[in-house]
């Protein structure tokens, strides 16, 4: 018998028991959207959370003072004094492998132009910042180191301020007034959108950075040119590891911590939080590869089941082919080839129901979700492969028939 003609009977039998069919193509089903939807949402999540630490600069560390755990690393106790603008300078030009440093002091407060106002966050900044963070003005530009040391009144808009005091307005040139400082706004920042924690980063204004001290937020926080954070960009040739035990041992000299002592300071390094996040992703997307696999096992035995099934209704017609001369090649190709059709259908259906699952949810906007071809194709195949591994022995055992004995069988 060739192969077309084997897929034609194959496709009466099935379609002689319709009812039985179906119910033995479901654990398939369920196995192979379950497989489309969960590896789609995992890819999801790693994606988002690739794009939302990537939207903070490549190769970042941050510099805080303070106590901290974070990466198995702790940090001292109780309130530190901050950081300053001298920190800044040291960790950019003293520590090899950092290409830029930039401090950030920020604050909430008022803008306002032409009568329209928004709440926003101020945050005062180095003209290193913009390199640093890897984010840079859509239009216009952003500030100049001359116009951070003189305590410029300009002002580059993050995308949300534009669109909630301008609209469709250019603002470039233009007047805004933080607090009651009047500011020029000479840039616009390129969209972000928002961050991992649910902020939204357009949400900004940036400023020079004497310039939101001296004239904006106005903070008494009893030291000379302090900053908040200092975040530093570490050269993609550079390990960050040793990088950031640099920058330690540099902070530690320069607040005076004697060996031995607990410090008053942390530094951050996002790899270590990408790493985090990615083997948690990871384990998340194994435990949900095995309640997938756990389904297609389930729905691989409930295939045996009817092939065996099948396989004993049918034994005289086997007993009848192999008396006319049938080969048992024959016969065992002829029930494997309903076991992976049986499964193959059924991995069709699952498909396209994890796709429109996945699409659904991605359509809630609840869960980042993103679909792999790559994926769908190795469910497919999976389910292929369960139809030929549980769909072997049934047709081995009716290939294996008497012939004589199968035609006498009631």
């Amino acid at each position: 018998m060739n192969l077309l003609a084997a897929i034609r009977v194959a496709l009466v039998a099935l379609r002689v028991n319709a009812l039985r069919t179906a119910l033995a193509m479901l654990g398939v089903i369920i196995g192979v959207s379950a497989v489309i939807v969960m590896v789609s949402v995992t890819e999801g999540a790693k994606a988002a959370v690739e794009e939302q630490i990537a939207s903070f600069g490549a190769n970042l560390l941050i510099i805080r003072p303070g106590s901290s755990a974070f990466g198995g690393r702790h940090g001292g106790a109780g309130t530190a004094t901050f950081l300053n603008d001298e920190d800044v300078n040291a960790i950019a030009t003293e520590i090899d492998g950092v290409l830029g440093a930039s401090g950030e002091i920020s604050g909430n407060t008022a803008i306002v132009v032409e009568g329209e106002n928004w709440t926003t966050r101020v945050q005062g900044v180095h003209a290193a910042y913009f390199e640093t963070r890897d984010w840079f003005p859509a239009e216009g530009r952003p500030f100049y180191p001359e116009e951070v040391n003189s305590g410029a009144r300009v002002v580059v808009l993050g995308q949300t301020v534009v669109e909630e005091l301008f609209g469709a307005s250019d603002p470039i040139g233009q007047t805004v007034r933080l607090g009651s400082t009047p500011m020029e706004v000479i840039g616009v920042m390129s969209e972000k959108g928002q961050s991992s924690w649910g902020s939204d980063q357009d949400d900004v204004v940036l400023v020079p950075v004497t310039t939101a001290r001296d004239r904006i937020l106005g903070y008494q926080l009893g030291v000379r040119d302090p900053v908040f954070s200092v975040y530093a960009e570490v050269s993609p040739t550079a390990n960050p590891d040793i990088v950031t035990a640099d920058i330690e041992d540099l902070m530690r000299i320069r607040r005076d911590i004697q060996p031995g002592a607990e410090d008053d300071f942390n530094v951050r390094n996002l790899g270590e939080f990408i790493r985090a996040r990615n083997e948690t992703e990871n384990q998340l997307g194994l435990l949900l590869a095995a309640a997938a696999a756990i389904s297609l096992l389930v729905g691989g035995i409930g295939i045996m089941n009817i092939m065996l099934v099948s396989t004993t209704e049918r034994t005289r017609e086997i007993g009848l082919r192999l008396a006319v001369g049938a080969k048992r090649a024959d016969i065992r190709n002829q029930f494997l080839i309903e076991s992976v059709m049986l499964c193959f259908t059924g991995g069709l259906i699952g498909l396209a129901i994890g796709v429109g699952a996945a699409a659904y949810i991605d359509s809630l906007d609840e869960f980042p979700v993103q679909i792999q071809p790559t994926v769908a194709l190795i469910a497919i195949g999976a389910s292929a492969f369960v139809g030929v591994f549980f769909g072997f022995y049934p047709a081995h055992r009716a290939s294996r028939l008497d012939p004589i004995e199968a035609l006498r069988f009631e």
